[in-house]
């Protein structure tokens, strides 16, 4: 089975689950009108498909990395409906629909995100079957120090803040470890985590989810520039109208691809043991680069 076919079933399996979590946990108010169109507005849910497998490696239950992922996807669901307002990215299309705040409106797409957001602790924090205190409250923890001040929401706030700048190429690379590699990087690790993994073994799960991200995010650069309005189901060329700090542009597209093979190697270098047990994480950051294709 090819690495398209198994993240297509797991969506399909994700979707199913999460669609029924979230009607359990909605009601018929606008609001969770709102975070249920945003959350179930497409995708093709790579988070869940990396927590997924994180968790086969570090061997927690399905029900627990369920739970992972959905939490996971909450805050995805809610950053995208922040992303999308007028006063930051300003798109009225997601995943080739209309975004939460053109559907809704403003208001209430501000708060379903905020809904979102306070959706995926209470999920994290009372649904787990493992009973360890300690590891749970170590992930609720670095969960908060991933999408927070140090993490994602500076990520955006950089992002916003960096238009039309120009910056080194660290300085770029730091941006975009925050605004989408620390939710990758979570995804991957936090099964580790919950299973109260050794630090070494955590620390390569943050690695390889951060390695990922930075891929995933330098591709969709690429992708924004080139690709069309039905490929990406958002306004193509918006970066580049906005004057987004993007990698692409202060390097150009070989380097970039250059930048992201290369880290790829010095990865499996430092990690060549653990990925030799476990040779489809190869082909996970294969599919980030493939994404172009």
């Amino acid at each position: 089975m090819n690495l398209n076919t198994l993240i297509n079933a797991n969506k399909r399996k994700f979707d199913i689950k999460f669609k029924k979590l979230l009607k359990n946990k909605l009601d018929k108010s606008s609001l969770s009108n709102a975070m249920f169109y945003g959350s179930m507005n497409g995708g093709k849910r790579i988070r869940p498909f990396l927590v997924m497998e994180s968790a086969k490696i570090a061997k927690i239950s399905s029900n627990d990395a369920f739970i992972i992922a959905s939490c996971i996807e909450c805050i995805h669901s809610y950053s995208l409906i922040h992303d999308d307002l007028p006063s930051m990215d300003d798109d009225d299309y997601r995943r080739g629909k209309l975004s939460t705040h053109k559907k809704f409106n403003e208001a209430t797409a501000i708060l379903a995100g905020d809904a979102l957001h306070d959706l995926a602790f209470e999920l994290i924090s009372g649904n787990f079957k493992n009973k360890n205190v300690i590891s749970r409250l170590n992930l609720i923890n670095y969960l908060s120090l991933c999408i927070g001040h140090k993490g994602l929401a500076l990520g955006q706030a950089l992002d916003l803040e960096y238009e039309n700048k120009k910056l080194s190429k660290n300085k770029i690379l730091d941006m975009y470890s925050r605004k989408t590699g620390k939710l990758f990087e979570f995804s991957f690790s936090a099964p580790f985590i919950l299973k109260d993994k050794s630090k070494i073994d955590i620390q390569f799960a943050k690695d390889y989810g951060m390695l990922f991200g930075l891929i995933f995010q330098i591709i969709d650069d690429l992708i924004d520039e080139i690709g069309t309005f039905k490929k990406i189901g958002k306004t193509p060329g918006k970066d580049v109208e906005q004057g987004k700090s993007t990698l692409l542009k202060l390097i150009g597209e070989k380097q970039v691809t250059d930048l992201c093979n290369n880290k790829i190697n010095t990865f499996i270098k430092k990690y060549k043991n653990k990925i030799s047990q476990n040779p489809i994480l190869i082909k996970m950051l294969e599919f980030g680069m493939d994404r172009l294709n």
